[in-house]
This record gives structure tokens, sequence and C-alpha cells, in this order.
């Protein structure tokens, strides 16, 4: 993800933000790299150095680099082989099963009253005392991002349809070129097979399409950074489908996905606050922090709205009148300009008691993810601030909050 020349902001890269990878632009937190002001990811260059001696890095499903491990396993009470290597094939999804028959429990058919598909994965217990087991975990589909590979009995067949630095796809589904590796006698997969066995081709292509079906991937659907965004991907999340949204103060820790989707369209958030404080300072709600999210807090009595695109530009609305003491309904409105467009632009006003006391463009909003790691929190910004106005302690909003309801238009 970090692209040819890396990022100063991961988070550039899955909002589309080209400027994120602009060299000149990041040599001015060359001096900060990789302290708290940066969020970074390395160029793509090392990945692939890292990944050696496989030609491919994680996001490319249909090869091993960045995908293939070794793993150690420790049981003393279990296995009593001591220092052994183990060579049966095995696939991160035969961790549970291996823990499963392990313990001796049965494999969950029902949780909370919701039946459970069957786990997809093998044990990997027969092989503890036995080094020359025959392989169990005979056939593995692999599929991200539109690239498809399948093992199937120390054989590999993959095609490599986009590159993690590629924004699109060089060719369609039906187009993609496969190649085939005998992985059982070739480690590092440098010798393509494809044009010398195609019949061998065909038929692993056969079995991708036999588990694709089988494990429900298809529809194959290849687009990158709209899958962050579950509503633009159509993915269900624990909002899917609402449209509002309340909390109250002391809520927080809501990672996006808990968390109502206001990206790409119009909103409001309405809270109804107390005041008491000469001076009435603090978060009523925020979502991300530093490298991107937005706050709306309180400033020395005016309420203030802080869009914080990337951590590349913060765009601000300020009230010009002040907070009443005692109570008050505060709002920010949000209008969206074309909803056909992907981060595109919007007004935001503000509202005290239901008279607009200030209005300002943001020109630039995220198309997919504010963060991976950061929250939405009521009454204070947990993490990076999101903006420079307060800290940590000073975020803490020293007025209550009935509530908060956040409305999508």
């Amino acid at each position: 993800e970090g692209v040819m020349n890396g990022l100063y902001n991961e988070m550039t890269y899955f909002n589309m933000e080209e400027k994120g990878s602009d060299v000149d632009f990041m040599l001015q937190y060359y001096d900060e790299w990789g302290s708290p002001n940066t969020y970074p990811h390395m160029a793509a260059g090392w990945a692939v150095a890292f990944d050696s001696p496989f030609t491919w890095t994680k996001q490319v499903a249909s090869n091993y680099g960045g995908t293939r491990q070794g793993m150690v396993i420790h049981w003393p009470k279990g296995i009593k082989a001591k220092g052994e290597q183990r060579s049966q094939w095995h696939h991160v999804i035969d961790v549970v099963p291996t823990i499963l028959e392990a313990t001796g429990l049965p494999e969950p058919q029902v949780v909370y009253g919701i039946p459970q598909r069957p786990i997809e994965g093998t044990s990997m217990l027969y092989s503890f005392e036995n080094a020359n087991a025959v392989d169990r975990h005979t056939t593995q589909y692999f599929e991200m991002f539109g690239n498809r590979g399948v093992y199937s009995n120390g054989w590999f067949a993959g095609t490599i349809h986009s590159a993690p630095w590629d924004s699109k796809p060089k060719y369609s589904l039906a187009e993609d070129v496969w190649e085939l590796y005998k992985v059982d006698e070739d480690f590092s997969m440098s010798s393509d097979l494809a044009k010398k066995y195609p019949d061998k081709l065909a038929q692993l292509q056969e079995v991708w399409m036999d588990e694709a079906i089988k494990y429900n991937v298809l529809p194959v659907d290849d687009r990158r950074m709209e899958l962050f965004n579950p509503k633009l991907a159509g993915r269900p999340d624990l909002m899917f489908g609402h449209t509002t949204l309340t909390l109250y103060e002391g809520m927080g820790d809501l990672l996006e996905n808990d968390f109502i989707n206001i990206k790409n369209t119009s909103f409001d958030i309405v809270a109804d606050i107390e005041t008491s404080a000469n001076k009435t300072n603090g978060v009523i709600i925020q979502q991300g922090g530093k490298f991107g999210g937005w706050t709306f807090y309180v400033k020395e009595n005016k309420l203030v709205y802080a869009y914080n695109y990337l951590g590349l530009e913060v765009y601000t609305v300020k009230s010009n009148s002040e907070l009443p003491k005692g109570k008050s309904t505060v709002k920010i409105v949000f209008a969206y300009d074309d909803k056909t467009k992907l981060g595109g632009s919007g007004t935001a006003s503000l509202f005290i008691n239901d008279k607009n006391v200030g209005s300002a463009k943001i020109e630039k909003t995220e198309i997919a993810i504010f963060s991976a790691d950061e929250t939405a929190n009521v009454g204070l910004d947990r993490e990076t601030m999101t903006v420079s106005d307060y800290d940590s302690e000073s975020s803490k909003f020293n007025g209550k909050i009935n509530k908060v309801t956040l409305s999508l238009k």
C-alpha cells in the first residue's frame, strides 16, 4: 500500500489521494518520519524485498509472497516430539480445527441461536507425532481484489489481476493470464510451467472455480478502495441500513464499522448540552484523529466543527456567537454538494438553538476510511488529536452532554 515512493500517511492510499506519495510534500516531514507526527508506510520496493525469495506481496493472494510463513507449535503436555520440523501443507484456517481437536471440543453448531457454517479447515494434530504423515489439507483457494490462486496436491496456479500499487486492474477477469508452479519442488515459485503443462493449468483453474462456488467467493469483486467503505461495497456492518444513531456521554472507542457511516453524503449532528462554567471547552463528539477525521467541539464558549482531511488540510467553521449558559441544542448540518461524486465537497453550517451561527466550505472529504485504528467518542478525543486546538486533557467537555444524534440525509 506504500506505492512507489512511500507515504506520509497510509490512509491517503485508501482514500485515493495522490498527494500523499508526492516526494516534495513528504520531505517536509523528513525529520519527523516515524514519530507521532507521521503515519508512514514504506515504499512498495521494500515490501517486495522483504518478501524475498517470493515475487509478490501480501495483497497478491495468487502468489506466496507475504503470505507463506513458518509456524511454531508449543504444547509440552501434548507433543512428544521436541524441536522437530513438519512439512505438511497447511493454511491459517487450520488453526481453529487443530485447537478444537487438541482440546476435545466439538465444532460449534449454533452460537447465540445463530446456526454456524462449517469451519473450513483441517486439523494439524495428525502431524504432531508423525513427521512423514500424508498431507490432509490438499486443496485451498485464494482470492483478494481479483487476484486468484489455488493450491492442489503440490501444485499452485494463480493470476495477478492487479498489483497493490495499481489503482485499477490492467485486464478484465476473463483476460487474466494464469501461471503454474510445482511448489512442492519449486519453493520460491521461480519456474512458470503454464506453457509446458497447459492441461494441468486448465485442471487447476477448474478446481479454483469449484472451490469458489463451494465457499461463496463468487462473484469476484475486483474493486479496491471502495471495499473499505461498507456502504460503497454493499457489505453489511453493525450500522448497515440505519440512518440515525443516538449516543450518550461516556460512549467511546467505537471503530468505524461500529459507527454510522457519514462519508460521501449529507448529514447532521444534533446535541443537547448544558454549560455552567465561565469558559466552556471540549469535544461534544468526534471521529478519527490527526491523520483523518472530524470533531464537533466548543472552544471558549464558541461552537466549532473541524474536518481533518487526511492530515493534509483542516477545514474549520466557528460560530459567530457564544453558547448561552444552561441548556441548549447545538447542531452541525453538512450539505454534500454532489452525491454522484466520491470524496466531494460540501458546506458545514452551525446552529445554536436553531439559529444559524456560521457556515464554511469543506473542499474535500474522505472516500473510504478515516483510520485503521482510531475511534469515535462522545465528550473527549481519545487517541491522536483531530485538531491542534486542544490536547488530550483539554478535549474533555467541561459541561454536560445529555445526548447526541447523528442523522444521514
